[in-house]
């Protein structure tokens, strides 16, 4: 492996990273920047959108109504975290790398929601960006917001 594959795999965990803190606190323009102009953001059996734009819009619809916060009012129990796990490269080039991982919705109370990512990241302006990201659930607790 060589120097510049270690700082890609780097720059791709921090854009997961920059995607799932932007989704739990409810900033989906920075969510979306974590793709290119033109990437696309699949959720299987709901959702396809394409460019930044689409993709607020998308999520802006699937999750209205679910407040998101860093700390939740007093009495409210709303605060969300995604936990990724297993983040594996499959394919690491330096014009495209592809990734998956799996990814669980901590809710207060309980384990909301899980699945898995299908990523294909490119690298621009010193970044690598989601190309295309594909969701898919695994399962849910019946009460889920998913």
């Amino acid at each position: 492996m060589t120097l510049d594959e270690l700082i890609a795999r780097e720059c791709v965990r921090d854009t997961y990273a920059r995607y799932n803190h932007a989704g739990d606190r409810g900033k989906l323009d920075d969510l979306a920047a974590c793709f290119t102009e033109d990437g696309i953001l699949e959720l299987k059996g709901r959702f396809t959108a394409r460019g930044r734009s689409d993709i607020v819009a998308a999520l802006t619809e699937a999750t209205s109504g679910i407040p998101r916060t860093d700390r939740p009012p007093a009495g409210m129990h709303h605060i969300m975290r995604h936990y990724v796990a297993n983040l594996l490269f499959t394919s690491v080039g330096v014009e495209r790398i592809q990734s998956e991982a799996y990814f669980a919705v901590l809710l207060v109370d309980a384990v909301d929601h899980w699945g898995r990512y299908r990523d294909e990241l490119v690298p621009v302006e010193g970044q690598w960006l989601f190309a295309r990201r594909r969701v898919s659930l695994d399962g849910k607790r019946p009460e889920s917001m998913a």
